[in-house]
């Protein structure tokens, strides 16, 4: 990895495209610490020393590198894009004309987009909006003893929410920025700036506290070997090996040539356990804004903390529900035996056309089962390695963390090395 940075930086145009990525990566973290206006950032920094963030807000501080409980410019991060990506990738299933525009190719894929950013701008409204409110009636940091917004007139609060929902949309710029002129994929390198900038302060909160670093060389031998299983299952594919047949046309001879179809076994990625984090944390942050003396806040307040056992128990199960749905949407395999047939493609020892449909399926459902027992021990392990050290800290996100970090980085470096490839490709005869 480092072998090919250091050659990247030798070469002219690709030294270029990691300087722009550096610098627009430094330029989000600067709007992360850049406060909001009406915001006393003092009282903020009391508040988050007294109180201890979780549930939904605390899944969105990971993304926006604990921009949001610092209420700053770019305070929801890259949340709302993610958000918006999912529910338009969801909405392929139910409206019909979503899935014509992801046949039609490049210009369909546009107009995707396109929708994608209005939908992101429009949940940047909503969430900034919620965001502010909560901060503003004190139920963001329940239990401190200071404002974090001591001017609370609806014009002082409208400019917080029109400043957070435009950093919304310049994140989305400056990741749609290094996607087009710098090296990998800007919304990926952002939540990994974003979590690499957090993870620090984590990592030491443990050492500062009782725990000591004997505690720590253990946490920190839990990511190791993480780290080490998400880049081994992330690299593994199962492949389906696929001939096409001989072909005249005209004088000439096509196909005959063999190839595969990769599946990976985590084919859904990160996104079952972000869905799982936040349908478990709704109920938390609802019970924020509920008499505490009522029978289903306290319920929840004691049930549905992240080391009780409800808790670990529906986050599992939403885990492998979510796994097989989204892996069900992406991977379709009538679109994909359609296309080989069309192409003269077949699978060795399988007949074309439905026989190719029931066994593409039988190979996706049991590689998703795999890809689900990993993420549901990936997601799991770090939680109950707090908890059997008894940490009074959680470790944000579970392995959650590890599997964007690894992940992005794997994708950055294989972008870095086909560049690299190009621009010094060797023939036979050199």
């Amino acid at each position: 990895m480092l072998s090919a940075f250091m050659q990247a930086f030798k070469t002219p145009d690709l030294r270029s495209k990691l300087l722009f990525t550096l610098g627009i990566m430094a330029l989000f973290r600067f709007g992360s610490m850049l406060p909001t206006p009406g915001v006393d950032l003092a009282n903020v920094e009391v508040c988050v020393g007294e109180s201890q963030d979780a549930g939904l807000l605390g899944l969105i501080n990971i993304f926006s590198g604990g921009a949001l409980l610092q209420l700053s410019v770019f305070a929801l991060g890259i949340m709302p894009y993610i958000t918006a990506s999912i529910i338009i990738q969801l909405l392929r299933v139910v409206v019909p004309r979503f899935e014509e525009l992801h046949k039609e190719g490049q210009s369909g894929t546009a107009q995707l987009t396109e929708y994608t950013r209005y939908l992101t701008i429009g949940l940047g409204l909503l969430q900034s909006a919620t965001i502010v409110a909560t901060a503003a009636s004190g139920n963001l940091f329940p239990g401190c003893s200071v404002p974090v917004v001591p001017d609370d007139s609806p014009l002082a609060l409208a400019l917080m929410i029109v400043t957070m929902t435009a950093g919304t949309g310049l994140i989305m710029w400056l990741g749609e920025l290094i996607t087009e002129r710098g090296i990998g994929n800007g919304m990926s390198l952002l939540i990994f700036t974003s979590i690499v900038a957090s993870m620090p302060q984590n990592l030491f909160s443990i050492a500062a506290g009782n725990a000591g670093f004997g505690k720590l060389a253990a946490v920190v031998g839990v990511i190791l070997v993480a780290t080490v299983a998400v880049i081994f299952i992330e690299q593994a594919t199962r492949r389906i090996p696929v001939q096409y047949a001989k072909r005249m046309i005209g004088r000439r001879q096509y196909g005959g040539s063999t190839t595969y179809i990769p599946i990976k076994i985590n084919t859904s990625g990160v996104i079952p356990v972000i869905f799982a984090s936040s349908i478990l944390a709704m109920p938390q942050l609802i019970a924020q804004f509920g008499d505490p003396a009522s029978g289903w806040v306290q319920w929840v307040v004691n049930n549905l903390q992240q080391t009780d056992t409800i808790y670990l128990l529906g986050y599992g199960l939403l885990i492998v529900f979510f796994t097989f749905f989204y892996t069900a949407i992406t991977f379709n395999p009538e679109e994909i035996a359609d296309n080989m047939k069309k192409y003269g493609g077949f699978i060795p020892g399988v007949r074309a056309g439905e026989p190719t449909v029931r066994y593409l399926t039988y190979v996706i459902n049991r590689v998703t089962t795999a890809g689900a027992v990993y993420l549901l021990a990936l997601a799991l392990v770090p939680t109950v390695a707090v908890m059997w050290m008894g940490l009074a800290q959680n470790l944000p996100f579970g392995g959650t963390t590890i599997l964007i970090m690894v992940g992005v980085g794997l994708q950055t470096v294989k972008e870095i090395n086909s560049q690299l490839q190009q621009r010094h490709y060797e023939g036979f005869l050199s």
